[in-house]
């Protein structure tokens, strides 16, 4: 248990702080394609012009990511705001566990591996790009290569296109060079396939039970080898993008097959890796494999498997219960010091991004730290593609907001629009004008509602996407279709995001002009400036200046 924050008393407001996380929405270095800049949004623009505010960085080394190449993700971003101090991520630890040959030398891939040098399959189930925030397809060759120097005999991939990390159309640019990779290692002693495949956004990688028909594709795909067959992955990808016109996250499930016999089914005694690194999206395919009784679908064939994960993707709930590589350990956040200094919190949003103003802002926690002082609310999220509802559940979001609010019953309210991410993601610019839109509508009524009680309310986003919504190339020039039309990003970006402060009861108590070239883990103390207290002395430098 952490020891409860000291007091400074400098600032004493009646209303609560309010921290609005708008997912994805920062400044974008070009003019064409940054769809934030371009929407009407009256509310933030009349914040810049009255109100202080920064610029923060939000990617990279900024957020405990490899380098300033890898951009930021919803949960490093939530994980850094959360808990005030930057920690190495999940991309991170995997790359230097490979490269040191720690995540071979353990116990779960030695039980893994040498389940099957005698019969047997390995199989390993991922995304396949180079984006490095759910995967990377460098650690994925490099454990094959392990394997075979280790005596495996035979691997099958089931390989998951992205089209969301990385260009919304560029999986041959990672399935062709693969599959060569693999036809390189194979000889009489070895044999390592693609078995299976399809759009992360249409099989396996759904995340915090939104869907669990994506989950009962992906098993019926990856594990009982039913689907529609091809010869080939290259194949079946082109096939279907000319059938469906789907960009690679959407494009439905394939089986590779000979002799109309799946290639790679998953069977008693084989073993199974999971390799993505990042938890969100790995918890539900992991159940179905852990489960002895699985409600959510019915598997039709369960099969007895040596499973693991590449992490812990809870460390709360210790699942799974093999992992290849120890995530970071995250400890002391805001939210726990909060609690020890008995602030009442609401912690809200839709189910996109419940488990980011939870779970990754508490550090990889699951639960409360105190029932009595944590209330936490979920929104249902609709269960259409995003651009079909581009505000999303903004509006319902802001209604309980309020009510929180007006209640008198909260210190610190903190809450996530998903609209820039999540609709972003899906690469219809027109759709992301309308979720900025219609996000800003709702920043006016929150606004006029955290002034009303004497608050102060605080603007933000934890990574860059709207921002940056077609492909450029290095001069700066927009690539285009054959049509004329811009290639769409549906990446993040590695651009900076704002941090604002709406405070109207404002009375000289700090430096109106914020502190600028800081990441997004200064929130943390930030917000516990604003509240009152002094932060812990190791948590990143606070963005205001108290006098």
């Amino acid at each position: 248990m952490v020891e409860p924050l000291k007091r400074h008393n400098k600032i004493q407001r009646k209303g609560p702080v309010v921290l609005v996380i708008m997912d994805g929405v920062g400044f974008g270095k070009y003019i064409e394609g940054d769809a934030v800049a371009e929407a009407r949004t009256g509310t933030l623009d009349s914040l810049y012009k009255s109100s202080p505010w920064t610029k923060l960085k939000a990617h990279g080394v900024a957020v405990g990511l490899p380098s300033d190449d890898d951009m930021g993700n919803s949960e490093v971003g939530h994980n850094a705001i959360g808990c005030g101090r930057v920690f190495s991520q999940g991309a991170k630890l995997v790359g230097i566990s490979i490269e040191q040959g720690v995540i071979f030398a353990g116990d779960t891939w030695k039980k893994l591996t040498s389940n099957v040098l005698e019969s047997g399959t390995l199989h390993f189930i991922g995304l396949l790009s180079d984006g490095n925030v759910h995967s990377n397809v460098d650690n994925l060759r490099k454990m094959i290569v392990q394997a075979k120097a280790d005596g495996v005999r035979k691997v099958r991939v089931h390989a998951l296109l992205d089209g969301r990390d990385v260009g919304e159309t560029s999986a041959l640019e990672y399935f062709d060079p693969f599959e060569e990779f693999l036809a390189s290692l194979n000889d009489d002693s070895f044999d390592a396939r693609i078995a299976s495949g399809g759009g992360r956004m249409a099989i396996t990688m759904d995340r915090y039970n939104a869907d669990w028909d994506m989950v009962r594709r992906g098993w019926e795909t990856h594990v009982l080898g039913e689907g529609r067959q091809f010869a080939s992955a290259h194949e079946a990808i082109v096939t279907l993008r000319k059938e469906t016109g789907a960009i690679d996250q959407d494009i439905p499930p394939f089986i590779i097959a000979e002799k109309e016999k799946p290639v790679g089914e998953i069977l008693d005694g084989d073993s199974v890796i999971l390799f993505n690194f990042r938890g969100d999206r790995a918890l539900e395919l992991t159940k179905a494999f852990e489960a002895k009784h699985l409600e959510e679908f019915d598997r039709k064939r369960y099969p007895k498997v040596e499973y693991a994960g590449m992490m812990e993707y809870d460390g709360d709930l210790h699942v799974p219960s093999q992992y290849l590589v120890t995530p970071p350990s995250i400890d002391r956040t805001m939210a726990e010091y909060l609690v020890a200094s008995k602030v009442r919190q609401f912690s809200i949003s839709e189910t996109q991004k419940f488990g980011h103003v939870t779970y990754f802002f508490n550090g990889n926690r699951s639960g409360k730290f105190d029932d009595d002082l944590e209330t936490y609310m979920e929104i249902p999220s609709d269960r259409v593609p995003f651009e079909q509802r581009p505000w999303m559940k903004c509006a319902e979001i802001t209604d309980q907001v309020i009510k929180a609010i007006k209640s008198g019953k909260y210190d610190f309210i903190k809450l996530n629009f998903p609209n820039g991410d999540m609709v972003g993601h899906t690469g219809i610019y027109q759709a992301v004008i309308c979720s900025m839109e219609g996000m800003d509508l709702q920043l006016a009524r929150l606004k006029t509602a955290v002034e009303a009680a004497g608050g102060i309310l605080l603007l933000t986003a934890d990574h860059g996407n709207a921002d940056d919504m077609f492909e450029h190339a290095k001069d700066g020039s927009v690539k285009r279709k054959a049509d004329g039309s811009p290639n769409a990003k549906t990446a993040h970006s590695l651009n900076p995001v704002p941090f604002i402060i709406v405070d109207s009861d404002y009375q000289g108590e700090y430096e109106k002009e914020l502190r600028s070239g800081l990441g997004i883990s200064s929130i943390a103390a930030t917000c516990m400036n604003l509240m009152g207290f002094e932060p812990p002395e190791d948590y990143d430098q606070s963005i205001i200046a108290m006098k």
